[in-house]
């Protein structure tokens, strides 16, 4: 497996998934994980968990080798239009950017950092990719299985070496985080990754159409494997204010819609003032939903409390009476799972994976803030729709756990002929 987020070393929900799906995969098969960086400490069970950061990779040879042809040209990728490009980047293919981490012979300090991401992220990739190539190509394993767009060129490499197959477990498309329009360096990489692959794994059916709409793969080359979830003690706290909450938790960027999700407080308070709306997340949104919510006058009920650890997102689970995700692209959607878990009735956008499991939440199209509105204001006043909600939830429950989403993996790849 190649992985780029893990943990206790995350960026968002990208890394939970990784680390919660192997481990319930590591009870059915041999795993070794490769990411950039992990702590030493932080140990797998049944699991190999190989960190760069923690390796002296002299004895795997020269991470800026970029002799071997690829089956695309990354010359031919619009830099340009890459939300990650910046003037400091040095394309990987010129051979120019050796000098920028020295001659291979010391530990890999670029991923000594927190930030796995940043104004580097391509050439993180491309040495990600050549290392990872040179460490697979000393073992012995049946599948390549790829997460998301950081590894897929690893994935390319290490399938070129050794002619394994490749599994690629798509999580987010950059068509989600950027739109329909973005097709720069990010974008061209995972057409190529995905048309190289032997098998995508999308994370919803969701994610699969705008792989075909946006890609032009064919979905016959694709096995949907829903996210699971892990069993969480859900409680209730003594909450510290009469008014009902609707909560929101997630990255304030385009693609969590969480203007929406102010415009939806607002037209909810023009008819039931007494409700306290909850926004818990960063990103680059955050100062202008700050003055935005001033300017609607709706600052008394509209609260944004920033970065929350686990503690006391969990917290506000256990004091919230509505969830609300009005995503505008959301390939799956793992906090309305940890919502219903808590008992709370999900209000969800119609544009996510999550909506294909929790079946029995209520719907919206992102752009429908009007329908959003209703459905909160019917959850406060409606007892007994409330109620409804959250029994179809339980059931929805049942049936998404990473045990489940394991053994479908497993069984695709005998299924597919992939082992």
């Amino acid at each position: 497996m190649l992985g780029w987020e893990f943990p206790p070393i995350i960026n968002g929900g990208l890394g939970i998934a990784c680390h919660d799906l192997s481990s319930a995969m590591s009870e059915l098969a041999d795993i070794t994980m490769i990411i950039p960086k992990s702590s030493p400490n932080f140990k797998m069970k049944n699991m190999n968990l190989i960190g760069l950061n923690n390796l002296d990779i002299a004895s795997y040879g020269n991470y800026n080798d970029n002799s071997q042809s690829l089956p695309f040209n990354l010359h031919s990728f619009p830099l340009d239009l890459d939300p990650y490009y910046t003037e400091e980047y040095l394309h990987p293919n010129t051979g120019n950017y050796a000098s920028l981490m020295g001659d291979g012979t010391e530990r890999l300090q670029a991923f000594n950092i927190e930030n796995l991401y940043g104004n580097d992220i391509i050439n993180k990739v491309t040495q990600y990719a050549n290392i990872a190539t040179n460490i697979a190509s000393k073992m012995d394993f049946d599948i390549i299985h790829a997460h998301d767009w950081m590894t897929m060129l690893a994935g390319v490499k290490i399938k070129q070496k050794t002619g394994k197959p490749l599994v690629m477990h798509i999580h987010s498309l950059e068509v989600d985080r950027g739109g329909e329009n973005s097709k720069g360096w990010v974008y061209e990489l995972e057409k190529k990754g995905m048309e190289y692959a032997d098998l995508l794994m999308p994370v919803s059916h969701f994610t699969a159409n705008n792989i075909h709409k946006y890609y032009g793969v064919d979905k016959n080359k694709m096995t949907v494997i829903h996210n699971g979830s892990n069993v969480v003690n859900a409680f209730k706290s003594k909450r510290k204010f009469k008014e009902k909450t609707v909560l929101f938790v997630g990255r304030l960027t385009r693609q969590k819609g969480p203007e929406k999700f102010l415009d939806i407080a607002s037209k909810v308070l023009e008819t039931n003032p007494n409700v306290r709306f909850v926004m818990a997340g960063v990103g680059d949104y955050f100062k202008s939903l700050l003055e935005q919510s001033s300017y609607k006058h709706i600052g008394n009920r509209f609260h944004m409390t920033g970065f929350l650890n686990l503690e006391k997102l969990r917290y506000l689970f256990s004091v919230s009476d509505i969830y609300c995700m009005p995503s505008v692209s959301e390939p799956f959607g793992l906090s309305a799972v940890e919502a219903a878990q808590f008992g709370i009735p999900c209000v969800i956008s119609k544009q996510s994976g999550v909506a294909e499991v929790l079946s029995g939440s209520l719907k919206f199209d992102f752009w429908d803030v009007d329908k959003a509105a209703g459905c909160i204001l019917s959850l406060l006043k409606d007892p007994v729709l409330r109620e409804k909600i959250v029994e179809d939830a339980s059931v929805n429950l049942d049936k998404i756990s990473w045990d489940i989403a394991a053994q479908k993996i497993l069984d695709t790849y005998v299924s597919k002929q992939l082992i």
